[in-house]
């Protein structure tokens, strides 16, 4: 995908899969677990999480991790990122937190969910990571040509593609 369009594909309502090395023991795979998360393009991913989680410990060990959104309608598509922690916000900002939920839950269920869950707000930490290295996929050349309407080229459009700086920050 170009950047442009990666950058938006990021930037739009996705639930993502955030990955970080397992630093427990030699025997454990990375944690990959679902998260919200914000991003503007040419901004940094936000996630927040418990300060005494699991996934809060292994994100300062290792100080950073991919996250990786798709969509799941045909024809596919994804983008994954990988980069550094650049900051840890604690606690949580408020207003962090907020848009967070407005995001995924709509500002009716948000203000619910805030209410219900407020005391996780001084437990709560975000992590920001800068985008470095981009993989992306598009697969609706591969559509065209596969449903006959002859758009694409028999190829997976960006399929694999990587970069290494990502956002030019």
């Amino acid at each position: 995908m170009p950047r442009r369009e990666r950058e938006q594909f990021l930037a739009g309502l996705h639930v993502g899969v955030l990955s970080v090395a397992d630093i427990r023991s030699a025997d454990r795979a990375p944690l990959v677990v679902p998260v919200w998360y914000g991003y503007t393009p040419g901004g940094e991913v936000l996630v927040e999480t418990g300060r005494e989680s699991v996934k809060a410990e292994l994100l300062r060990a290792a100080g950073r991790f991919s996250l990786c959104v798709q969509d799941e309608r045909a024809p596919y598509r994804y983008v994954s990122v990988e980069g550094p922690v650049t900051a840890v916000t604690d606690p949580v900002a408020p207003d962090l937190r907020a848009a967070l939920a407005q995001r995924y839950l709509g500002p009716d269920e948000a203000g619910a969910y805030l209410d219900a869950t407020s005391d996780q707000l001084k437990d709560d930490v975000s992590f920001h990571m800068r985008p470095q290295r981009w993989r992306t996929a598009d697969f609706s050349a591969f559509a065209a040509d596969f449903n006959g309407t002859g758009a694409g080229n028999g190829t997976a459009t960006g399929s694999g593609t990587e970069t290494g700086s990502g956002t030019g920050l």
